[in-house]
C-alpha cells in the first residue's frame, strides 16, 4: 500500500510555530516555558525541528515525514507510513538495547510525527570520523546493537507466530523500493538517478559491463527481496548514528523491515570502509579496528543470546550457529560492496568521499572505492574474517597504482 496516496485529511507539513504549539499542547515542557524552534533537518526525506526551553536549555526533537522525498521534491511521492515504521522500530529496538536508541515521547500517525529525545549533545558519527575524532566505544556499541536487535527479532529468538505478526506490522514497500533501486539496481546500469564526475565515466562503464559483478549483485538483491530474517534498521550508515567518547545512539530506522541480518552489518562495514579509504594510509587502522571490533562483539553477543535464549529446536545442533554466522558474514561482505559502489556513483553520496580535496585525489579515491566494492561483491565467499577488509583494501589500492 502506498500511503502517500492515502494521506490523512488532518495532515499538513509543520512550521516552526506549529511545532511550538504542538509541544505546548502536549505539555512536553513546564507551563509558561519560553520555547524556541528551529528546523534543523539536513536529510533527504523529512522535516526535523528542535524545540528548546530557553530558560533551562531542555529540548526535544519533532520529526515529521513529508509525502515526498525532500531531496528530489514532489515529483517523487513517498509514503507517510514510514513515520509509523520508524516509531515502532525505535520502540521495538528499545526493548533490547534502550541505551542505544533515542527515547520516544509521542507519535501521531495522522500527522506522521515522532517526538523524541534530543541527541544534540552528541555528534553524527560520520562528521566525527571525518574530523579524525576518537569514538573508542562506537564499534563495541554498534556490535551489541546489531546482535541484540537482530537476534531477538529473528526466528532464532522469537516465537514464530509473533514474528510473523511483526513482519506484517513492518511491511515497508515504498522505502524498500528505494533500497532495491538505489543500492541494488541503478548504479549497475546507465540510469538517470546516477550521479558521478565525468572523470569516472570509464570506471563506471566498466561496472556496467561487468557481467560477473552484475550476476552477483542480482543474487544479493534477491536475498534482500526475499529473506525476512529479522527486523533490520535498513539504513544503518554512520550518518544514522550519534556518538561521543562514551555514548552511542542509533537513529532514523524509517527503512526498517524484516530482511537479511547481514544487510545492517554490511551497511556498517561499508560506511566504515568509506571513511577508511578517504584517509591517509597511516590514519586508516582505527577504522579497520572498528570493523573488526564490530564483528567480534556482534559474534560474542549473538552467541550469548543464542546459548541463553534461542527457541529454535535446531539451535542445539552442533555447527548450526557457526553456519548461521558464516552466512551472515558472507552476505554482509556482499552488501558492503554494493553500498560502497552506490555511495560513489549513485544518487546519494557520502561526504567522506565528496569532501576530499583536491579534485584529482577525490577521483582517484572514488576509483579505488569502485574497485573495492566490486571485489567485495565478487569475492565475498573468500572474505572470511574482518581482518581481510584491510588486506583487500591494500591490495586494491596497490593494483590501482
Amino acid at each position: 500500500m502506498c500511503a502517500a496516496n492515502k494521506q490523512s485529511s488532518n495532515y499538513k507539513p509543520l512550521t516552526e510555530s506549529d511545532a511550538i504549539t504542538l509541544a505546548k499542547r502536549l505539555n512536553l515542557f513546564e507551563n509558561d516555558s519560553q520555547l524556541t524552534c528551529y528546523e534543523i533537518g539536513d536529510g533527504n526525506l523529512n522535516l526535523v525541528f528542535k524545540v528548546t526551553n530557553t530558560e533551562n536549555g531542555e529540548s526535544i526533537i519533532i520529526k515529521q515525514a513529508l509525502p515526498y522525498a525532500k531531496v528530489v521534491g514532489e515529483s517523487w511521492p513517498l509514503t507517510l507510513d514510514r513515520s509509523r515504521i520508524e516509531t515502532n522500530a525505535l520502540i521495538k529496538q528499545a526493548e533490547f538495547v534502550p541505551q542505544y536508541v533515542p527515547k520516544v515521547y509521542y507519535s501521531d500517525e495522522s500527522l506522521a510525527i515522532t517526538i523524541m529525545e534530543d541527541l544534540s549533545h552528541l555528534q553524527i558519527a560520520r562528521a566525527a570520523l571525518m574530523n579524525d575524532e576518537d569514538l573508542p566505544l562506537l564499534s563495541n556499541h554498534i556490535g551489541e546493537f546489531l546482535a541484540k536487535t537482530l537476534f531477538y527479532t529473528s526466528d532464532y529468538g522469537l516465537n514464530q507466530h509473533y514474528k510473523k505478526e511483526l513482519v506484517k506490522q513492518f511491511i515497508n514497500p515504498d522505502l524498500c523500493k528505494i533500497t532495491e533501486d538505489l543500492v541494488f539496481t541503478d548504479p549497475f546500469f546507465d540510469h538517470e538517478t546516477n550521479d558521478f564526475e565525468q572523470e569516472l565515466q570509464k570506471d563506471v562503464e566498466r561496472i556496467w559491463n561487468d557481467q560477473v559483478l552484475k550476476l552477483e549483485v542480482a543474487k544479493l538483491k534477491q536475498i534482500f527481496l526475499t529473506k525476512a530474517e529479522a527486523l533490520v534498521h535498513g539504513d544503518l550508515h554512520t550518518g544514522s548514528i550519534f556518538a561521543d567518547e562514551k555514548e552511542t545512539k542509533v537513529i532514523d530506522p524509517e527503512f526498517a523491515y524484516f530482511g537479511p541480518i547481514g544487510f545492517d552489518v554490511g551497511q556498517v562495514f561499508a560506511n566504515l570502509l568509506l571513511n577508511a579509504i578517504s584517509r591517509e594510509p597511516k590514519k586508516q587502522n582505527i577504522l579497520f579496528t572498528h570493523i573488526e571490533t564490530t564483528w567480534t562483539v556482534f559474534v560474542e553477543e549473538f552467541t550469548k543470546a543464542w546459548k541463553n535464549d534461542a527457541i529454535e529446536v535446531f539451535s542445539q545442533v552442533d555447527g548450526y550457529l557457526e553456519y548461521v554466522l558464516s552466512e551472515i558474514f558472507e552476505e554482509a561482505v556482499g552488501f558492503a560492496g554494493c553500498e560502497i559502489i552506490r555511495r560513489t556513483i549513485g544518487l546519494a553520496h557520502v561526504a567522506d568521499l565528496d569532501k576530499i580535496e583536491p579534485a584529482n585525489k577525490r577521483i582517484s579515491i572514488k576509483q579505488l572505492a569502485l574497485k573495492l566494492g566490486s571485489e567485495l561483491v565478487k569475492n565475498r565467499k573468500s572474505v572470511t574474517n574482518p581482518k581481510d577488509f584491510k588486506e583487500y583494501t591494500i591490495q586494491t589500492a596497490l593494483s590501482s597504482l
